[in-house]
Order: structure tokens, then sequence, then C-alpha cells
């Protein structure tokens, strides 16, 4: 007698089938979870370092600069708080916002769950453009050369990846791997150039992209990349309702009226503004982009309207805390920021990749 096993039960995870109620429900609750979480890791990472500041002092400070109580703190605490702790929280928060949006509309524009900015070499492409600057001395564009020059190079990199994984008017996730490695080899090897021909002070700044760092964070550096960050952030969420029917195919969405050739070139513009926003300032830091969306698609289901700005909330988040740890789990030394993404995000790529592998590069 054969005895068949049991059929394996699918795993629960949120999926269209549930009422749109629930969905909502749930996004709102995380959307709430998340601005608490980051309102409180934005403030224990401004009161610890070298300089301990008590909360109490913190919230005083903040609420005398609003004008609406508080009080003002003592010459040196006050300084540490406002020039030092709060330009790195806030250049966190604007950088991992970049970065998760990034990875949302990438992986909603691709068609598949394995494009980030950094995973495919966006991230490696902008930063090559900015060490370009810093090693040839340009300054064509004063403040904003270095973001500009990140902004090209990133522009053409994810034009190329673009380009050469399409193929038969689809996207295939192993041409999209392939080129992503082709690329961070080929961006590796211009870093190492420049650092050939670089003196000792380019030679720290180049060092600095190539780990990711917000040591060097300033309310300069926060103004000259808030208007990208905020262009990108505004316009990302406006297409979420034509990624959504994207994600049913492209034929079906050109019927229900969505141009996707134009759709794809406004967001892959998108993507290159805050991916070279976020490099400008940060240096190159991975798997931001790539493990929020998945973890906001997993609990809240696929819908974009909720994942393209709880990507951004969400990358803000992890990336404030993980600035924090990186900064104090090694005191007084500092662990590079995008060495500790790394670490964490490796494993959840290598999982994701054999996820992916066994439902034949399909994804919900």
């Amino acid at each position: 007698m054969t005895v068949t096993a049991p059929a394996r039960r699918p795993r629960s995870t949120p999926s269209a089938s549930e009422p749109p109620r629930v969905r909502m429900g749930r996004a709102a609750l995380l959307t709430v979870v998340m601005f608490v979480g980051l309102a409180v890791i934005g403030m224990i990472s401004a009161g610890h370092g070298a300089y301990g500041i008590p909360m109490g002092d913190i919230v005083a400070s903040f609420l005398n600069r609003l004008g609406v109580g508080g009080h003002a703190l003592e010459r040196v605490p006050e300084s540490v708080l406002w020039d030092i702790r709060f330009p790195r929280v806030v250049l966190a928060i604007v950088v991992g916002a970049c970065l998760g949006c990034a990875g949302a509309v990438m992986q909603g524009v691709f068609g598949n769950p394995l494009a980030e900015p950094g995973v495919i070499g966006i991230s490696s492409g902008a930063a090559v453009g900015a060490v370009c600057a810093i090693a040839l001395g340009v300054n064509l564009f004063g403040n904003w050369t270095v973001t500009v020059f990140a902004f090209i190079s990133g522009l053409i990199t994810v034009l190329v990846v673009y380009s050469l994984s399409r193929q038969g008017g689809r996207t295939e996730v192993i041409t999209l791997i392939l080129t992503g490695i082709a690329v961070n080899a080929f961006g590796g090897a211009a870093i190492g150039l420049f650092i050939f021909v670089a003196d000792n002070s380019e030679l720290t700044a180049i060092t600095f992209w190539q780990m990711g760092s917000l040591a060097q964070a300033s309310w300069q550096k926060v103004m000259a990349v808030l208007p990208f960050a905020l262009a990108g952030l505004i316009i990302a969420p406006m297409y979420a309702r034509r990624l959504d029917l994207l994600s049913l195919g492209e034929r079906p969405a050109r019927h229900l009226g969505v141009d996707v050739e134009r759709m794809r070139v406004v967001l892959i513009l998108v993507v290159a503004v805050l991916t070279a926003a976020a490099v400008a300032v940060s240096g190159i830091i991975g798997f931001i982009g790539l493990v929020i969306p998945h973890l906001l698609r997993m609990a809240a289901g696929p819908g974009h309207r909720f994942l393209v700005p709880g990507s951004a909330l969400g990358g803000a988040l992890i990336l404030t805390a993980a600035d924090f740890t990186a900064r104090t789990i090694a005191a007084p030394a500092e662990l590079p920021l995008g060495v500790l993404t790394a670490l964490v995000g490796s494993p959840f790529f290598f999982w994701l990749l054999r996820r992916t592998r066994r439902k034949q590069g399909g994804w919900a």
C-alpha cells in the first residue's frame, strides 16, 4: 500500500485576499509603531556618546528651540546636542528614508525582490562619481559638486543596469544579479584607481566613501542633500497605484491606462536621485533598500500605497538605530556603518535569494 505524504500547508502571509480594512489597519499600526520607534531611537542616539546628555535636558532644549517651553542648556551640552548629535540623527533619517524608498521603488519597477541600489551596483556607481570629484579636486558646483557628480554617475549606472537586465520585455533575476556583480567590481576598481592617485587628505575622504559613515554629519550636509531627498520622497508615492497595476504584468497595466515606459523612466530617475543623495553624504551603505521593503511586505502585504512611504519611514528607523549601534557597540571606536549593515543584510540576502529560487523568480 502506498502512503502519500500530507500536502504542505502554505505559510500564512498578508495577501490581496484579505479584507482592505484589515490591511489598512495593519499598515496604520505599523506606521504608528515606526514613528514612535524613530522618535525614541532618535532621542536616545542624541543623548548617548562620549559626552552623555540626560533625556530630560534633551527634551528641555528641544522645546526651548521650538519656543514652547523648556530651557537652554549650558554652552557645552547645547553645542554637542545641536552641532554634533542632532545633525547626525537628522542625516541618518534622511539617508535611511532615501535608501528604503529607493529599494521599494526599484523592486516595483524591475518586478523582482532582488533589486536594491547596493546589490545591483547603483550605490557603487554613484560613489565612483563622488570619489572622482574628490580625487580630482573638482569644484564646478561649489558645495553641490560631490552630490551632482554622484547623481550623474548613479543615473548612468541605473540606466546601464536597466538596459542589460531586460530581455524579452521582462527583467531576468540572474541577469540583474550578474550585472550588479560586474558594476560593483568596476566601481571597486575605479575607486581603487582614485586611491592610487589621491594624496593623504583625499585618501581619508575616499576611505569614508568605501565603508560608509555619518561621522562627518553637519547641518550644511543635511541642507545640501535635503532638496534631492524631498524631491524623490514626494514623487515616488505618487506612482504607488501604477506600481500596483504594473505588478499584474506589463500588458494588463497598459490595458488599464498605465504608460509603462514613461513611468519606468520617471521612477528610474527618482531612484537615481534618492541613491545619489544618500551616497553623496554617507558613502556606500548597503542592504537597507533590500531588507526594509521585504519586512514590510511580509507584515502588511504588497500594496505600494503603504509600501513606498512605509519603506522610507522604516529605512529611517533602521539606519538611525544602526548608526547608534555603530558608534556605541565598540566605543570609544566607531564601527563603519556600511560594514554593520552589510553584516546584518548579507544573511538576509542569501535567504531571499534561496527563497526566490524556490519560487522560480516569483514574488508577491
